[in-house]
């Protein structure tokens, strides 16, 4: 795991302003990399100043994944329903910026574990490019380019140097190039990240305050109850308390999909 020739010029410019680069691999099939997701904006949020963070995908279906795109210049030619897809739709997002990859893939795993949709079809896939405020159009076009290929291969060749087989999976490498990665899988408590990130930056580390929560819908379009209780390190009570009056002050909206309430800027 000592190999980090994959690492990107790009990369080594951000090691100098913040000491630790994060690898997280997901599955977008995975029940366990959906729950993950909570710990990942709280990680953000409290700590992103010492870390830099790039989502890989280990996806389960890869060579389904790249047969379909290497043979297909537009969407039509693997029809409109396909297991690729998903995969596909993440990576092309992610050509709009990191933060909007991370916004489409928060929607997706909504849209699959929540709303019970079909991430699979290219529709829903569009449909969540434009809750997400993609750019549709480029999304579109980047959907059935080379540049998600290539994309997607960069993705598995980092798992098979890093020895990651399955997802979730978090890869940590300090300053020192010579050092190994750290790898963690699966899903532990919030304060073992806490632990990992003090350890590998070597001085001890403190949270950020979170952003007003107007700002904090800026980044996450929903945010379900736990997960600002969460950030602001406030009771479930106190929470629901505080959103319930914006609720009456028009300020946010509720939505109640399966047994999860969440929470929308108006």
């Amino acid at each position: 795991m000592n190999n980090r020739s994959l690492m990107e010029n790009s990369m080594n410019v951000a090691i100098t302003t913040r000491p630790i680069e994060l690898y997280v691999f997901l599955d977008p099939f995975c029940d366990d990399c959906w729950s993950l997701q909570t710990l990942l904006r709280r990680l953000q949020i409290e700590y992103e100043r010492y870390f830099t963070m790039r989502i890989a995908l280990l996806t389960s279906l890869p060579t389904l994944n790249l047969q379909c795109i290497r043979n297909s210049e537009d969407v039509s030619a693997c029809g409109k329903i396909h297991a690729s897809f998903p995969s596909t739709a993440v990576k092309a997002a992610e050509f709009q910026g990191k933060r909007a990859g991370f916004r489409f893939l928060s929607k997706m795993f909504e849209y699959s574990y929540l709303k019970s949709r079909n991430v699979t079809s290219f529709s829903v896939l569009v449909e969540i490019a434009e809750k997400t405020k993609l750019d549709v159009e480029e999304f579109k076009r980047d959907f059935s380019s080379k540049h998600v290929l290539r994309s997607l291969q960069i993705d598995l060749y980092m798992a098979k140097e890093m020895e990651v087989t399955k997802a979730p999976t978090f890869v940590f490498f300090n300053e020192n190039i010579e050092d190994e990665g750290l790898k963690v899988d699966g899903i532990h408590r919030y304060e073992v990240y806490e632990q990992i990130l003090e350890e590998l930056v070597g001085t001890p580390i403190y949270p950020e305050e979170p952003p007003v929560l107007e700002d904090l819908f800026q980044r996450y379009d929903t945010l379900s109850t736990k997960e600002i209780a969460d950030i602001y390190r406030l009771s479930h009570k106190e929470t629901e308390r505080g959103l319930k009056k914006l609720l009456l002050q028009q300020e946010v909206e509720r939505l109640t999909v399966q047994d999860t309430t969440l929470w929308r800027k108006k």
